[in-house]
């Protein structure tokens, strides 16, 4: 694992966002959704996420979530990835989301 300073990790936008649009995405090679997510002040912003096999569409609407919001954009196929959606991966390779413990406001920074 490679150390990182301080202002490389100010660097990073993680921002708290609310999920209020989740579709399939059947182009993608590795199965996932295309999920929108309201970042508050920094808007709404569109992503691919690998986490069909934990979590249902129904599910993931309105549920908060964690991304990296200063990434550049992203082509995923035809798709235009915006922000990294944070998760773990577990000793099976499915991801589990990063989410707050409990709800606070949209565009919210991680510090």
């Amino acid at each position: 694992m490679e150390e990182i300073n301080w202002n490389e990790f100010e660097k990073i936008f993680l921002a708290v966002g609310t999920i209020i649009k989740v579709e399939d995405f059947p182009e993608a090679k590795i199965p996932a959704y295309k999920v929108e997510v309201d970042f508050g002040e920094h808007g709404i912003k569109k992503s691919s996420a690998r986490i069909t096999d934990l979590y249902t569409k129904e599910e993931l609407l309105d549920k908060q979530i964690i991304g990296v919001i200063n990434f550049p954009v992203k082509q995923i196929g035809p798709f235009q990835s915006e922000f990294l959606l944070t998760g773990f991966y577990r000793e099976d390779g499915k991801v589990v989301m990063a989410i707050p413990e409990r709800q606070v406001k949209n565009g919210s920074k991680l510090g």
